[in-house]
């Protein structure tokens, strides 16, 4: 009988899918394990075999864990709102839903192929009215909460207004924006509506404001700082500006010091808490008030430095400061208003990563120093962010860089006051063992002493005071798109007013176009039917708007991390129209226990997550402060692109070993069409639809082939260097496919793809058949295993036992065939040995597993049977193969229990006719014996 891999994986994929083997219960006296990956976005190319490396992982894991007697929770879902279905609807007219559904069609049969053990029956889609009903009632969640920061948690809004009623704002300590005017009860009483409202804002944790925003005309909406590559759209590549925009804005700020110290308490990887915790960018230091010579204004900055302040010789404005517009000087004005508009083309990104280039303004307006009361100038320069701190620093150029660059460039006085230090060549940034000097009562003084006078000293003449700072922003949470989630947000006289949550929720509008419209609103400005009827509930036409009854609606839609940030408490309760999900469901499940998912979400997805977490945790929705105890980011794997060689002016291609020499220019080549030894089918690349330029071409041959030159990079469809998981699985197997990617080294490990390596792990699992099978039979004995079978069994699950709880897949795989060859040495076909092997492999090989553990009589799946216990006694020798020498001279082996004694090995061995036969009759000088090692007859 031949392993046709096809009809089994055809057949136990089927079996799988109508006995919901892989439904997971909600009540269980089985402990619990929740396996997630990171849902994809189900883009129209499908996979690729880089794709499925974690979800292999996870799988792997997910099923060990079955065996070992949980009750594993390993769903799967879709984040399906996103831009590139919305550029397609853009191009073609599509609506974006039908462009997702089909793209889930591939994504699902792709993945189902690949044998993955999720449990379907919670699958979710974040595009879809049931599931984004819950990430529209976050929202109002959020909307109807304010921070306090006595008791360091979110509460209802409604505690904050009866503070309000009963003492106005003095005594409030709350997470808000600076700017907040302070009143009392009676003056709290006399506001209108309208006034209470717009105070209330100013402490929502989701809140309107006027924000700096990345914003892409191209595209017609706001991006992420994680949107964007190298200063363009991360998606099209398209230029990106700054500009102010009324957003939609997240209070992630309050969570800051929580965020941080969170990561104590949860295993994740540390380059990833590094790059949270630098993201989050926590500072010790104090806010100091310089005011505006001339003007009734004053420029707030946050420094780490207090102690330096007599260092001050100029500040520096973000080009965005609100200031810079009201005190630039005429004679100014032309300079720096050219400089603002150069600055908006560059993304803040951009900016922080430019540490080369200098440039700036000067306002012509200054400060007014808070101790020595000198003058020092006000610039502009783009390496100061508005997003960041106040949006404005106090320049003291002695102590740090790029100061000091700036002060030299535009030829501003360095003041010294650090005491013995040059800065002739450079700008002194060292802390320890400094001592301050011409700092008036600063002056003799080391860091830290001075930090704290100085903050005393500002904190008693009432111009500074000692501050924690982050370098975390509030997170912007408006898009000006069509394809995300709609808000469930009405406006009354210009204040948004919350859709009550019973009629949530509020479905996106069909629309026309999905551009934004001519007068520049987001593309909802293009649905006919928007409007909210506040009597009947109900959305309906815009010509009904009387701003009495009907109002108009959001046309801003949520971001792309809006459905990502809850949905593995979804995948808890995904039936459940009434709540979030269960308090028992929640209770029982809890949290993530392995999360597997990419390092580039460290600070997107990663992070927002956590904050919505610590948010209804506060609130009591959820039991758990983390969702995911342990995170693992999977590597990449790459692809090895192909290159032809086209000489430069000509349609000329060389073939690899030619173009020494030749001024040439690689292209790309679709690897599809080259074989294992490098050779390009000619035809093939000059007959490919994307290389209609190249269809007469001339290829220059070596040997009569034309050899393409290799490299290994990103797989990616523009590198023309993606492999189809469907050619491996139809070619291979599913089976073959899984433990190839496994094989291919450490998961965390960034791994280049090469399809030959495949055929390793597909004779493996061939050899793997046969030691079930006496030619065409299937013949498994009921003998009893010998101590060398029980060895090679035990030793493998050791070690497979081991690998699986350290994620170490890639030796678990060498295990395998290590095991395999010993059997068939072995000519092992007993029952007592080859049914625990398939428990072991069950994980990695489901299919074939599944198939021969059908064969061998089991009428349940594999994938209840529990994991082989390893047993020690199994791997204890009892015997030793001695070496018999002859002065030194090894002449043969013998093998002797290793409990005899020295007297008893020597006697043994004197007396083998072997012996005999080498002394002749001789007696031997003396006889060594090292018991458990040597034998060795001197004479």
């Amino acid at each position: 009988m031949q392993y046709n891999h096809q009809e089994i994986e055809k057949n136990w994929q089927k079996y799988w899918a109508e006995n919901q083997t892989f439904k997971a219960s909600n009540s269980s006296d089985l402990p619990k394990y929740y396996v997630l990956d990171m849902f994809p976005y189900p883009s129209g190319a499908g996979l690729h075999v880089g794709h499925p490396l974690g979800y292999i992982a996870s799988d792997i894991y997910a099923r060990y864990k079955r065996h070992k007697g949980f009750n594993v929770l390993h769903p799967q879902g879709y984040d399906s709102f996103g831009l590139p279905a919305e550029q397609y609807a853009i191009q073609t007219g599509q609506h974006p839903a039908k462009t997702t559904e089909a793209n889930i069609k591939t994504y699902r049969r792709q993945l189902d192929q690949i044998g993955f053990s999720f449990d379907w029956s919670r699958e979710v889609r974040t595009s879809n009215p049931e599931y984004y009903k819950w990430t529209q009632w976050i929202f109002i969640q959020l909307f109807n909460s304010w921070y306090n920061k006595d008791k360091d948690k979110a509460e209802d809004i409604a505690t904050l207004i009866s503070v309000f009623e009963k003492e106005g704002n003095a005594t409030v300590n709350a997470v808000c924006d600076d700017e907040v005017i302070s009143f009392t009860a009676e003056d709290w009483s006399g506001f209108t509506t309208i006034q209470k409202e717009e105070i209330l804002l100013q402490y929502r944790l989701t809140f309107l404001s006027d924000t700096e925003v990345n914003w892409c005309p191209a595209l017609g909406t706001v991006l992420a700082n994680d949107e964007i590559v190298n200063g363009v759209s991360e998606r099209g590549g398209h230029p990106v500006v700054r500009k102010k925009m009324t957003q939609w804005s997240m209070r992630i700020s309050a969570y800051a010091q929580r965020l941080l110290d969170g990561l104590n308490t949860i295993d994740w990887p540390q380059p990833l808490k590094d790059s949270q915790t630098n993201w989050i960018g926590r500072s010790q230091g104090a806010m100091v008030s310089f005011k505006v010579d001339g003007f009734d204004a004053k420029i707030d900055v946050f420094t780490t430095r207090p102690d330096t302040i007599f260092g001050v010789s100029f500040m520096t404005l973000a080009p965005e400061h609100e200031l810079v517009s009201q005190i630039v000087t005429d004679e100014q004005k032309d300079k720096v208003n050219a400089y603002i508009e150069a600055t908006a083309k560059r993304s803040e990104r951009d900016r922080m990563a430019d540490v080369k280039t200098i440039s700036g303004a000067f306002t012509g307006a200054y400060a007014i120093h808070p101790f020595s009361g000198e003058k020092v100038q006000i610039w502009v320069g783009d390496y100061v962010l508005a997003s960041y701190g106040t949006g404005a620093v106090m320049a003291v150029p002695c102590g740090d860089q790029r100061d000091y660059d700036f002060a030299k460039h535009f030829d501003i006085p360095i003041p010294n006051i650090f005491e013995g230090v040059d800065i002739s060549e450079a700008a002194h940034a060292d802390k320890e063992g400094t001592v301050i000097a011409n700092s008036d009562f600063l002056s003799r003084l080391k860091y830290k002493k001075a930090l704290k006078l100085a903050i005393y000293e500002m904190e008693k003449r009432g111009f500074g005071y000692g501050k924690i700072n982050y370098r975390l922003r509030d997170a912007v949470f408006s898009r000006q798109r069509y394809w995300g989630e709609p808000f469930p947000v009405y406006y009354k006289e210009g204040m948004p007013q919350m859709i009550d949550v019973k009629h949530l929720p509020v479905v996106l509008p069909e629309v026309e176009k999905y551009l934004p419209t001519e007068d520049g609103k987001p593309p909802l400005g293009n649905a006919d039917v928007w409007a909210w009827n506040s009597e009947t509930n109900k959305v309906v036409s815009n010509d009904l708007i009387d701003n009495e009854t009907v109002f108009p609606i959001e046309l801003n839609t949520m971001p792309g991390w809006a459905g990502s940030s809850y949905y593995f408490n979804r995948y808890m309760d995904p039936q459940n129209d009434t709540e979030i999900a269960s308090k028992e469901n929640l209770d029982y499940w809890q949290n993530i226990d392995l999360y597997i998912g990419g390092s580039e979400h460290a600070t997107g997805h990663l992070l927002y997550a956590r904050f919505w977490q610590k948010f209804l945790f506060d609130k009591g929705v959820f039991p758990v402060d983390e969702f995911a105890k342990k995170l693992i980011n999977q590597g990449m794997i790459l692809g090895t692109s192909a290159f032809v060689y086209r000489e430069e002016g000509t349609n000329r291609f060389f073939s690899k070993g030619l173009i020494e020499g030749k001024s040439v220019q690689p292209i790309h080549s679709d690897v599809s069409l080259v074989n294992a030894s490098d050779e390009l089918d000619i035809e093939g690349f000059k007959n490919h639809p994307l290389n209609v330029d190249f269809k007469n071409a001339e290829f220059i041959l070596e040997n009569e082939v034309y050899k393409v030159g290799r490299e290994v990079e990103k797989m990616s469809k523009s590198k023309f260097n993606v492999v189809n998981p469907d050619d491996i699985v139809a070619e291979y197997g599913a089976d073959a496919l899984r433990l190839f990617e496994m094989f291919l080294g450490p998961l965390e490990q960034t791994k280049p793809w090469k399809t030959s390596g495949i055929s390793g792990v597909s004779s493996f699992l061939k050899k793997l058949w046969k030691l079930y099978f006496n030619g065409e039979q299937f013949e498994v004995s009921e003998e009893k295993a010998t101590k060398d079978e029980l060895k090679t069994l035990h030793k493998t699950i050791k070690k497979v036992e081991e690998d699986i709880e350290n994620f170490s897949f890639n030796t678990s795989v060498s295990t395998f065939m290590i095991a395999v060859n010993e059997l068939t040495a072995l000519k092992c076909n007993k029952r007592e040995i080859l049914e625990p092997l398939l428990v072991l492999l069950s994980p990695y090989a489901p299919h074939i597993t599944e198939e021969l553990w059908s064969l061998l009589g089991n009428n349940e799946s594999i994938s209840t049977a529990p994991f082989p216990v390893f047993e020690p006694k199994n791997l204890l020798e009892t015997a030793k193969n001695y070496p018999i020498s002859f002065n030194g001279k090894m002449r043969f082996t013998l093998e002797l229990p290793l409990d005899l004694s020295k007297e008893e090995i020597e006697k043994t061995v004197m007396e083998h006719e072997k012996t005999q036969a080498q002394l002749q009759g001789r007696t031997p000088k003396k006889v060594i014996v090292v018991p458990g090692k040597i034998v060795n007859i001197v004479g």
